[in-house]
């Protein structure tokens, strides 16, 4: 016979699943991101704000999770685990929502922040890659710049339009320009791009740069996409005989290089407001590391693997799942307390004998 305080024990546990169930997904995946990251000695005070943007986390990584599983079942990698929540590296995962909500990063809205999941070797798991968008950077350069610009304007230079940058000389105190759209509708082709970053009060500062189309163009990764950037691609065709994908030939892909040639120009442009050591804090230093971590580990990786393994129809969201090597992350450092208050872009065909996703289970497990 069970005693009274075991009763009371299964009582409040079953009392405490009950309202557990009741909660959202999104609540849960929350409760899960702030119960992570305290436990490595961490403290959060989470406002309204940071809320709403973490259950923006997590209908986003839901959405990328379900894309990645639907490309692994596709090109038939059964030696790789499922890309499901309960093979996320959570604590990892935690870490990096938190520092991207404090510092206002919202991934349901366009370019600002896109999370690309990569198998970690080391772990059995999925690690979740942060990557900013030209927003995303926008974002962080107003909030930590040291002189940031009034007015940034960023606009792309057609070979029909009258532009004439006006540098300073002993005629004119101001760095200005001079830019005409001649025919709205016939502008021509690209001929390069600027930036100019104007500051109303001290309009001495004003400054411009200017660049080439050929100058644009040295910024485009060496391994890039041609879904995005236009150009040739292997063309896979479904062979129902032999029940694999085989490649015909090459298809010429349009892409959409003025899109990206104008993101490249808004890159150039956030990049080059200085950032105020003085305004740097954890969530800076956070978000500094996971992106010099991206682009020296993953950028080559992602592109390669989309021109290899891209679907006919793009999507925004990526879905790309990426093997990376034990030592390409650095070791965690262990016994470090912190203390944090919240402020603030394949082959397709039939599948084959496809493992199907567990069903009934929306998000994680939690």
């Amino acid at each position: 016979m069970a005693k009274p305080e075991e009763k009371k024990a299964e009582v409040a546990k079953i009392a405490t699943q009950a309202v557990q169930q009741q909660k959202t997904p999104g609540e849960r995946f929350s409760e899960m991101v702030i119960r992570e990251f305290a436990g490595t000695g961490g403290k959060i005070a989470v406002t309204a704000m940071q809320q709403r943007l973490m259950n923006n986390y997590f209908i986003s990584l839901d959405q990328v999770l379900q894309l990645a599983e639907e490309k692994r079942i596709k090109k038939n990698e059964r030696n790789s685990p499922p890309i499901t929540w309960p093979n996320i590296n959570m604590p990892q995962l935690a870490q990096h929502v938190v520092a991207c909500a404090r510092i206002g990063l919202d991934p349901m809205l366009p370019n600002q922040l896109h999370m690309i999941p990569y198998k970690n070797n080391t772990t059995g798991k999925y690690d979740i890659n942060f990557r900013e968008g030209y927003r995303g950077r926008e974002i962080k350069a107003k909030k930590y710049g040291l002189e940031v610009p009034d007015e940034i304007v960023i606009e792309l230079v057609y070979a029909n339009d009258e532009f004439k940058m006006i540098k300073k000389d002993k005629d004119n105190s101001v760095e200005t320009y001079s830019f005409k759209v001649a025919d709205s509708f016939g502008r021509g082709d690209v001929v390069g791009g600027f930036w100019y970053h104007k500051f109303l009060k001290e309009p001495s500062k004003n400054r411009i740069m200017v660049y080439t189309k050929e100058k644009l163009l040295k910024y485009k990764p060496d391994n890039a996409s041609v879904e995005f950037w236009g150009g040739e691609k292997d063309n896979w065709v479904y062979n129902e005989e032999k029940q694999k994908n085989e490649k015909k030939g090459k298809v010429q892909v349009e892409g959409w290089e003025e899109e990206m040639l104008y993101k490249t120009l808004c890159h150039r442009a956030y990049a080059a407001i200085t950032i105020d050591s003085q305004k740097i804090d954890d969530d800076f230093i956070k978000l500094s590391i996971m992106e010099n971590k991206a682009n020296e580990t993953l950028e080559d990786k992602v592109e390669t693997d989309i021109n290899q393994n891209a679907n006919k129809e793009t999507i925004d969201i990526p879905g790309t799942v990426i093997e990376s090597k034990p030592e390409e992350r650095p070791a965690e450092k262990k016994g470090e307390e912190k203390t944090i208050h919240l402020s603030g872009d394949g082959p397709t065909g039939p599948l084959l004998s496809p493992q199907k996703p567990e069903q009934g289970k929306l998000g994680p497990d939690f």
